[in-house]
């Protein structure tokens, strides 16, 4: 057997094992999840109600699937102003000059920081900053939890749109240029139409990763198993609810987090696929 053969075997083995890998993962999650589905059916994804007593057990995801949306959508929003205007500075005004390249690793160290410590730092720095405006008396919330989101996945963005922009082709930029094109013009009319399903691209990782963050939300959100009714309400996320209740949880109160985050696999996913037709239309 040649290299060749070898190193097609060797990629389809690969791929085989991701696609058992998140067959796997499915069956788990659908096998711990089917008490919960089978006791409250549909109506566990459009119900609020999270009462463990034993007895008069009513579990439902709709409080936490809305915590969710909410913070990711808000800190998708605060992201994007950011880390677009950030990364046009470092991928193309100031493209490969002592400053870029110093920023740039201030970039890629701030995307590798664990969120644990982005939880910290929005405890402490944060949560006091809302109180002193008087927006919470507590500085749990909602807002709080999206902003220190926001903070998370500006790096992650900048850092990939970035280097998306970066490998716009000279020869598109040098022809703008020929023809009296100014630099804002290039940027605008030539690069960012470009480089946009890229962008975009890093914008539905950003907002992916935001979907499943845990530690941070956890310590910012309030962890109140309620519908928040305004930005600055505590409220609870299906990451945060699972990390929180997991360790002491049995039955089917166990089977009802499985489903949580059942369903937060499947919105993922959902996001993704959106993403990638949005994409595909963009390119």
């Amino acid at each position: 057997m040649n290299g060749e053969k070898i190193t097609k075997v060797v990629l389809f083995v690969s791929s085989l094992l991701i696609l058992f890998l998140a067959a796997g993962m499915v069956y788990t999650l659908l096998n711990g999840a089917i008490p919960a589905f089978n006791k409250f059916g549909w109506n566990f994804i459009f119900s609020s109600e999270w009462n463990p007593t034993e007895g008069k057990e009513e579990y439902g995801a709709l409080s936490f699937i809305t915590g969710t949306l909410l913070t990711s959508i808000l800190a998708l929003l605060l992201c994007i102003p950011m880390s677009f205007s950030a990364s046009l500075f470092l991928g193309e005004y100031y493209k490969n000059t002592k400053i870029a390249n110093i920023l740039g690793s201030m970039v890629d160290l701030l995307a590798g920081i664990p969120s644990i410590v982005y939880g910290l730092w929005g405890f402490y720095v944060i949560k006091p900053l809302i109180v002193d405006l008087g927006f919470n008396e507590q500085g749990f919330g909602i807002f709080t939890s999206a902003l220190i989101l926001s903070i998370m996945i500006i790096p992650y963005a900048t850092s990939l749109s970035s280097e998306i922009i970066k490998m716009v082709p000279n020869e598109l930029k040098e022809a703008a240029y020929s023809l009296g094109a100014t630099q804002q013009e290039v940027i605008f009319n030539v690069i960012v139409p470009s480089a946009r399903s890229g962008i975009v691209a890093s914008y539905i990782l950003a907002f992916g990763r935001a979907l499943g963050e845990t530690m941070a939300v956890t310590m910012l959100i309030g962890n109140a198993n309620i519908i928040p009714k305004g930005l600055f309400d505590t409220g609870n996320t299906m990451a945060s609810v699972i990390a929180n209740q997991f360790g002491e949880a049995e039955g089917l109160k166990l089977s009802s987090l499985i489903a949580i985050g059942l369903l937060l696999f499947l919105i993922t996913g959902i996001v993704n696929s959106i993403g990638k037709l949005i994409i595909n239309k963009l390119s």
